[in-house]
């Protein structure tokens, strides 16, 4: 063991001392700012009143000191704030799980300095199910502000022009959830295996749970649909359907029996499953009745997106919006029950001005697609700039259009690197969580990125001064070895007249 002469512990070594500073995640984590964000999101974190739960009494002095004989059971101290946001950063930045980003925190030590650590810690940060809680937490509001600090960072360390705000492109793509092909044998066969877990839960006795043949059918099913044998994967799917009836009418008939309580249990169960096999009937879905595609997720939506390769992408469709130049985002939201794209324009134009309010005006002229067509009267504020209407677009336009398409791989990188690919967040409010999550850590990478490649302009003109100090001290000490010199040919002259004299 050693002593480190820059740290107060004897027995550690201060990381600072560990790593590189001049690595782009160590300069960045000293220009993060760290305090103002902590402050925003603060007030998300604050103790709410639960139903049928008292708040403490409050006074002119704030909450009164409860005294309690018996110990404290608020449970273990919490994480520190700058260490839960930088592990939802480095999460998305470097396409980590939840459990990934903990195990990997514990192992890096430049990792343990973005977030704020002197130290090395050779521990977890926090359990994985931590970050769940942390983001419900953080809601919607908070995660666009983390988004937000990004776009000011970009900003403030001079990496874009804050006119390049004014001028952003705008598409959609297809967020993906994490829910398997959802074809009509395999929902029916989770639709009988829910049913039956359901009735066990409240007590009811089932004459038959058709375990095994249902199991077989669904084989059957999917068997017979690889060998294009309709008729029979046709004939298997009704059966399935028909034993799911069967079981949800005898659940009904014994709810009523048992009670209003098991009824109400019973309800959410029995009408999905009555869905899954109303849907399962007929190819095409009942007006004002979306399909149901996920037991588990019934937010899933069917996107067609003209794609060869996957012609129908299952999950919700999200808005992204990135600066015309520099490919930095500046909005990402999602929009369930698939609206029309050029429907969604005013509420992500909106939630990208929100975003830059704090470094730059809002956006006065936008890109998108033919897909956004027909929505100029909507938006009067906005220069809408599309293929559309090539005689109502200055030569300039027509030329900087081609650069609407450079938003194509910003989406092919929030995909493949970021985990937009499958969403593994719960509800529609993990849809709109994890949009803005992806966002923040493809803008997060591409901070890192700048700062490998210009630098950062306090850094350089820091190099410059020491080069400069460095030449000036150079140049006095030859001044000083030019004088020294001089001085001792004068001294040996002198020295040496009475010698020739005599």
């Amino acid at each position: 063991m050693f002593a480190c002469p820059a740290t107060d512990d004897f027995f550690r070594s201060r990381i600072d001392q560990m790593i590189d500073l001049r690595h782009p995640l160590a300069v960045l984590s000293s220009r993060m700012p760290w305090q103002e964000l902590e402050a925003r999101v603060s007030n998300l974190f604050v103790r709410k009143a639960h139903e049928g739960v008292a708040m403490p009494d409050l006074d002119l002095f704030g909450e009164k000191p409860q005294r309690q004989a018996s110990r404290s059971n608020a449970g273990r101290p919490r994480v520190p704030l700058r260490i839960m946001i930088s592990l939802l950063y480095l999460k998305h930045a470097f396409n980590e799980s939840d459990e990934g980003v903990v195990a990997r925190w514990s192992d890096t030590p430049r990792w343990q300095f973005f977030s704020g650590q002197s130290y090395y810690e050779d521990r977890l940060p926090c359990d994985a199910t931590t970050l769940v809680k942390f983001r419900k937490l953080l809601g919607e509001e908070g995660v666009e502000e983390l988004l937000a600090q990004t776009i000011n960072v970009a900003v403030e360390l001079k990496l874009i022009k804050p006119q390049e705000l004014s001028r952003v492109i705008v598409d959609s793509t297809v967020q993906a959830k994490a829910i398997a092909h959802p074809t009509d044998s395999r929902l029916l066969e989770t639709a009988r295996i829910k049913l039956v877990d359901a009735a066990k839960a409240v007590g009811i006795s089932l004459k038959q749970t058709f375990a095994k043949e249902g199991a077989q059918l669904s084989r059957q099913a999917g068997r017979y649909a690889h060998a294009r044998q309709f008729k029979r994967m046709r004939r298997a799917i009704k059966r399935q359907r028909t034993i799911v009836g069967r079981l949800s009418r005898e659940m009904d008939r014994k709810a009523n029996v048992l009670g209003q309580a098991v009824r109400a249990a019973l309800d959410q169960v029995l009408n999905k499953a009555n869905r899954i096999a109303a849907q399962s009937a007929q190819r095409k879905s009942v007006k004002g009745q979306p399909k149901l595609y996920a037991w588990h997720a019934p937010e899933v939506d069917c996107i067609s997106k003209g794609k060869a390769r996957r012609p129908y992408e299952f999950g919700v469709k999200v808005g992204i919006a990135s600066t015309f130049k520099g490919n930095l985002i500046v909005g990402a939201r999602a929009f369930h029950r698939n609206p029309y794209d050029g429907h969604t324009l005013n509420e992500q134009l909106e939630q990208a001005t929100i975003l830059m309010q704090d470094c730059a005006p809002a956006p006065d002229t936008v890109f998108v697609d033919l897909g956004y067509r027909g929505v100029d009267a909507d938006n009067p504020q906005m220069r809408i700039v599309h293929r559309g209407k090539p005689k109502r677009l200055t030569a300039l336009e027509r030329q900087q259009l081609k650069r609407r398409q450079a938003i194509e791989p910003i989406i092919g990188h929030l995909k493949a690197d970021h985990r937009m690919d499958r969403c593994h967040l719960k509800g529609e409010e993990g849809d709109r969580l994890h949009a803005v999550l992806c966002a923040a850590g493809y803008n997060l990478k591409w901070l890192l990125r700048m700062i490998a490649k210009k630098g950062v302009p306090f850094l350089q003109v820091l190099f410059l001064r020491l080069k400069k100090g460095t030449a000036v001290r150079a140049l006095l000490t030859a001044l000083a070895w030019e004088a020294g010199a001089d001085r001792l040919n004068r001294h040996r002259s002198v020295m040496q007249r009475p010698m020739l004299a005599a």
